[in-house]
């Protein structure tokens, strides 16, 4: 018999971001517990990664329900067709995590007002509007995850733009989990270090990938596959944890 807890079955996840990278790893880490996966991705880039996820979770759960959703949630408009679909095809929500993200590494004397208002629409605003939608549809006890970085405890230069636009998702998190208490849903943050992802490299020189590395247990970047489960243990055995930003990052930062 299966712990009660752990047991996800009948039960929907919607997983922005989830078709690539850590969100696939998390849609993996869900499925066996049978939780039904709604995957959302951004770009047209992406529908490949999507075809592919969908086949791997078909292959090996076909007893859970998958469903793939394009869309740029940096509209709250967009953000509600994304939620109000899910719902309608998978008749429930019960766990929301968001991973999606943008960096952007240079000195502040160089950012434009173009990319300071995509990196808040990106990191700020469409996470605001994503646990504004999971407060009106995500079923009471049910939880919300949201992707931050590690980057919120450092003390360093060139990420004002990236830093300072996931900032707000803490104070947002605090706020919506305590609205959420009276229906039991747990509402917290993951902040990463930085990840072995394709969207890292292109942001750093190899003296910095090397520094990095450097900072986290092992000399090496966090790994997609040690957020994942960490993530498995908020919305199962972790419903006690709300209102938090939990530092899984190899001790790259600390508060």
């Amino acid at each position: 018999m299966s712990d009660s807890k752990t047991d996800l079955t009948r039960k929907t996840a919607l997983i922005t971001g989830g078709v690539k990278n850590l969100g696939a790893d998390i849609a993996l880490a869900l499925a066996p517990l049978g939780a039904n996966l709604a995957l959302h991705y951004n770009s047209d880039k992406s529908k490949e990664d999507a075809t592919k996820i969908v086949k791997q979770l078909n292959d090996s759960y076909p007893n859970v329900k998958v469903k793939v959703y394009q869309g740029n949630l940096t509209t709250e408009a967009a953000v509600e067709k994304l939620f109000t679909s899910a719902k309608s095809d998978f008749g429930r929500i019960d766990i929301v995590i968001n991973t999606i993200g943008k960096v952007l590494k240079k000195p502040i004397t160089d950012v434009t007002e173009a990319e300071y208002d995509e990196m808040f629409a990106v990191n700020s605003k469409s996470a605001f509007f994503i646990l504004k939608a999971g407060a009106k549809y995500v079923e009471d006890g049910g939880r919300i995850v949201t992707i931050v970085t590690a980057l919120l405890a450092a003390f360093t230069g060139y990420y004002s733009s990236y830093a300072g636009s996931k900032a707000p998702v803490e104070h947002f998190t605090r706020a919506v989990s305590k609205e959420l208490q009276p229906r039991l849903i747990s509402v917290n943050n993951v902040a990463p270090g930085p990840m072995d992802t394709p969207f890292f490299y292109p942001q750093e020189s190899p003296e910095a990938v090397a520094y990095h590395k450097s900072q986290g247990l092992g000399g090496r970047l966090t790994d997609t596959k040690d957020i994942a489960p960490l993530v498995r243990f908020l919305v199962t055995e972790g419903g006690w944890i709300t209102g938090q930003t939990i530092f899984a990052n190899g001790g790259y930062t600390t508060r």
